[in-house]
């Protein structure tokens, strides 16, 4: 969803008040025609009607609706600034609307860049205009069951990336990862980020009516993208924390075959396009290393820049963990305990 979208639906949302005037006049079934915003642009092509500079409440939108004529608010929308008046457009401006009403709600939003909201007397829909975006208020109850349906997708995701990540640390361990094997975190990460994105559309959409939804999928979300970080920063030839989020905001943007493809992330990944998804690598430890309770990521840095690799950090004395700047022998024990646990635990896990 674009910002736009989003700015449209934290006015018009389900719990605002221009929505329940809004619901109020569908209702009555006497149509109406809501510009929101007192700009210039709008206030030179009114003709007619008369200014309230009035407090906005539901119930004056719904009976002011009554009249013909266009309902002017504050950008803002907290007040009603003119009433029954006529908006009178460029002509030339296109427009794909039938209705006289819709066309002109049409060509109001494409000329000023405001949001202009046109409500249907006889088909009792309301649509939406600002710039050249349009969209239709769909039912609350369709988009609350789509909502419910792609949080259920969203935890099937989030089941199958911790899955994946679970077989990666045991492969870790073993010294049998391969660029396949990080590839289909790297995928599994993604799909379940724009599931998510999916799903928070659909809470700006729901607005009061979906707070639920919302608490759900930042609970399944949660956590997730540090896990995608520290894969990245692992395996990444760079390897700093900065190239890692820039692949991984590079990802959001790639089309949806082109994730699945698991070639072209793999060549992402290695930065050589050459690449096979059997070849062989070996983590920095990042990751294993962020599982230990209590360690900064600036002493998670210093270990890795110190070791090179999670198997030179499980093989290193409690001794030599403690010559790293930040460490201490109380830290270097926590860290071979910690990865002795984290070891016995994938161990565990995947026996289940």
């Amino acid at each position: 969803m674009s910002e736009k979208s989003r700015k449209i639906f934290s006015m018009v949302a389900p719990g605002t008040p221009l929505h329940e005037g809004l619901e109020n006049i569908l209702r009555a079934r006497t149509g109406g025609f809501v510009v929101v915003g007192d700009v210039p642009e709008v206030i030179s092509i009114v003709r007619g009607g008369f200014r309230l500079d009035a407090e906005f409440s539901p119930a004056a939108m719904y009976e002011l609706a009554k009249m013909d004529g266009a309902i002017i608010l504050s950008s803002s929308g907290d007040r009603i600034v003119w009433a029954n008046a006529t908006l009178v457009p460029d002509p030339d401006i296109p427009s794909r609307e039938t209705g006289l009403r819709h066309s002109t709600a049409e060509r109001v939003a494409k000329m000023t860049g405001q949001l202009v909201i046109a409500i249907s007397q006889r088909r009792s829909v309301i649509t939406v205009y600002m710039g050249h975006t349009r969209y239709v208020l769909r039912d609350i109850g369709v988009v609350l069951a789509k909502a419910n349906q792609a949080l259920q997708t969203m935890s099937n995701y989030q089941d199958v990336f911790s899955r994946a990540l679970l077989n990666l640390s045991a492969l870790e361990f073993i010294e049998e990862v391969t660029v396949g094997d990080i590839v289909k975190v790297i995928q599994r990460y993604e799909l379940l980020r724009r599931a998510w994105d999916e799903v928070t559309d659909y809470v700006a959409e729901l607005g009061s009516e979906g707070r639920l939804v919302k608490v759900q999928s930042e609970e399944i979300i949660s956590g997730t993208y540090e896990d995608a970080l520290f894969v990245v920063m692992d395996y990444l030839p760079a390897g700093g924390q900065a190239e890692a989020e820039k692949l991984l905001n590079s990802l959001a943007e790639w089309p949806f075959d082109e994730v699945l493809d698991a070639q072209a992330v793999a060549k992402a990944l290695t930065q050589n396009s050459a690449v096979s998804t059997e070849s062989s690598m070996m983590p920095r430890g990042y990751r294993a290393l962020s599982k230990i309770s209590r360690l900064p990521l600036s002493v998670i840095q210093n270990v890795v820049n110190g070791f090179g690799s999670l198997k030179a950090i499980r093989g290193a004395s409690t001794e030599e963990l403690d010559e790293i700047d930040g460490i201490g022998e109380v830290r270097a024990r926590a860290v071979r305990e910690g990865l002795a646990r984290l070891r016995d635990q994938v161990v565990r896990n995947l026996t289940l």
